[in-house]
């Protein structure tokens, strides 16, 4: 996306230096852009296999972080960075810190009652009071890296072409993920 963008900058900037008569050709004529891929929303079927596979795999961390990103159509990195301190199960609230959201704005997000399941079973998971909900123990901070489960998970469900940042349109787009 990056150099698409700075294509098109330049290109912009040679054009407009012809017009004011400092350059006599663009060099950016000519250069392809990259292909970029889409957003893709998973359709029902899909979702299905998908959820189907994050259950058969109740021990892994990454499961209930890719479930919770997945039910509150939160960004990955705002989901391996919660605390604890920001969920009020009680109220069904989590309640995201202005340093964790694009935005740089704090940011209410209303758990549907699976969420507060998976935080439940995460709970259950990880019973020692550490700091970050989906914490990992070898590094005694937050889980970083779900990438290599989420490719196992999508072999597995026989998906392909979907990324993780693309469970946050399957919020917007499955009314029941939302729903209690």
């Amino acid at each position: 996306y990056q150099a698409n963008r700075v294509l098109t900058l330049l290109s912009k900037m040679f054009s407009l230096a012809i017009t004011w008569g400092g350059r006599g050709d663009n060099p950016t004529i000519g250069i392809e852009q990259y292909s970029e891929q889409q957003d893709r929303c998973l359709d029902e079927k899909e979702l299905k296999q998908l959820w189907g596979v994050l259950d058969s795999h109740p021990d892994h961390l990454a499961t209930h972080a890719l479930k919770f990103l997945t039910l509150t159509g939160a960004r990955k990195s705002e989901v391996l960075q919660t605390t604890w301190d920001q969920l009020d199960l009680e109220k069904r609230v989590w309640t995201k810190p202005s340093h964790l959201t694009k935005q740089k704005k704090e940011e209410l997000i209303f758990l549907s009652e699976k969420a507060i399941k998976v935080l439940q079973s995460v709970r259950k998971l990880r019973p020692l009071q550490a700091l970050y909900v989906f914490f990992d123990r070898s590094e005694a901070k937050h889980l970083k890296e779900i990438n290599m489960f989420w490719k196992i998970a999508l072999g597995e469900a026989k998906l392909h072409g979907i990324r993780i940042s693309d469970l946050r349109r399957v919020y917007a787009s499955h009314p029941s993920m939302a729903q209690t």
